[in-house]
């Protein structure tokens, strides 16, 4: 049993909470603290399917398994760090402050498009997109890339979308256009917002 240290707590999701990993730094365990507690297994499943595929995993974390902690069953995924070491902070950090969306135009801008690039070609689906679990990893002083960290899956009751890359393709350009509308309706008093979006 992994012995999980709960100052080690990373974030707090609503039905989850991370933990920096006890015996690896590049790893990061998951634990269901609200909600279903299928949920790792759901998404477990998914990971297996992209894993078949053979994807791409540059900006989505790669899943390493279930395990059984001191706090509850837990899901262990990379942990994503700044070239400096620190742990990668959400999108929504830097859109949440205009000084910080405009300090880090340049890599916001470029690593938006990347995403939404990333998802097309890897056919990668979500459950939906939302800032709060994508990261902004910084490769560079003046270079990123977004990781989604969370919420990936698919919940239709027959997901032929993940058979399907017409579908798929349908299902990832409609939830991205829900994306931008949600940053925009949240972060509207952003006014840095209208250049990043622009890609």
């Amino acid at each position: 049993m992994l012995e999980i240290d709960p100052d080690a707590l990373i974030g707090r999701g609503l039905h989850r909470e991370c933990y920096t990993h006890p015996d690896n730094r590049e790893r990061c365990v998951k634990i269901v603290v609200a909600g279903d507690s299928n949920e790792n297994l759901r998404e477990a499943r998914y990971y297996g399917l992209l894993a078949r595929r053979d994807i791409s995993w540059e900006m989505l974390t790669r899943f390493h398994g279930l395990v059984e902690t001191n706090l509850g069953e837990g899901a262990v995924f990379d942990l994503v760090r700044d070239y400096d070491g620190d742990v990668s902070k959400t999108l929504a950090h830097y859109l949440g402050s205009e000084e910080l969306t405009t300090a880090n135009s340049k890599p916001l801008s470029s690593a938006l498009a990347g995403l939404r690039v990333y998802l097309l070609e890897n056919r990668v689906v979500t459950m939906t997109l939302k800032t709060k679990n994508i990261l902004l990893q910084k490769t560079a002083e003046n270079d990123a890339k977004l990781v989604i960290v969370d919420n990936v899956g698919n919940s239709d009751f027959i997901p032929l979308s993940n058979y399907s890359a017409v579908l798929a393709r349908l299902k990832i350009e409609r939830k991205w256009r829900r994306f931008e509308q949600s940053i925009r309706a949240r972060h509207a008093g952003n006014k840095a917002l209208p250049s990043l979006l622009a890609c």
